[in-house]
């Protein structure tokens, strides 16, 4: 059985399950609380010595970081990812937009004003910088999806699960996403599709938490 080793509120390691839930694939969950420090223990460096999560263990005992390595991975084959040359790398464009325009903005801010206790006072610095950032991501998203309702070729994909994961809990890095009507409409037609979980579902192959009775 696949593992992910993920920490339950964290914007990407929701995407891997996300996608898991729609394709219907069986795997265990296995928590890393980035706060307390999990992710720093000898054991997991030896699995990541990136330290982050998500990571995907394959049976073997392979591992495979980076939230979108995983969900390219996971959905070669299936309808979430393109068979066409263009559509894939269409795709990966989004991907890469995702990580390098939103993930680090949109993404960032609700780590540190959300997550972190004291965050929003230890990176008051960024906060500008994050919110400048952000909103022209919303920009650049706002104004294609005026003209199809997914990303790539008006079919739901993994692009659409990796920009979905962050932006639908956009106002917990505090950007208002009321001027942006065709993200909002974008983000109920993902949420309506057949497999949808939210952020705190977790499967029925889950590790007892560390905190849990």
């Amino acid at each position: 059985m696949l593992k992910i080793y993920a920490m339950q509120s964290s914007g990407n390691s929701y995407k891997v399950r996300l996608l898991l839930a729609r394709l219907g694939l069986p795997f265990q969950l296995i928590d890393v609380d980035l706060l307390r420090g999990e992710n720093r223990t000898p054991d997991f460096l030896m699995k990541n010595p990136e330290g982050r999560v998500p990571l995907l263990e394959l049976p073997g005992g392979r591992y495979l970081p980076e939230s979108n390595a995983i969900l390219f991975y996971l959905a070669d084959g299936t309808p979430l990812l393109p068979n066409d040359p263009l559509g894939r790398a269409e795709t990966l464009r989004w991907m890469f937009f995702e990580q390098h325009s939103v993930d680090s903005s949109i993404g960032l801010a609700r780590f540190w004003l959300k997550l972190v206790r004291g965050g929003r006072d230890l990176r008051t610095h960024d906060i500008d910088r994050w919110m400048e950032e952000g909103y022209a991501a919303l920009g650049v998203m706002e104004r294609h999806l005026a003209r199809r309702p997914f990303v790539v070729d008006g079919t739901l994909s993994i692009a659409d699960l990796a920009l979905y994961a962050h932006i639908h809990v956009a106002r917990e890095g505090d950007f208002d996403l009321a001027t942006f009507p065709a993200v909002r409409a974008w983000l109920a037609r993902v949420a309506a599709q057949p497999g949808h979980v939210g952020m705190e579902w977790r499967p029925e192959h889950a590790a007892p938490r560390a905190d849990s009775a």
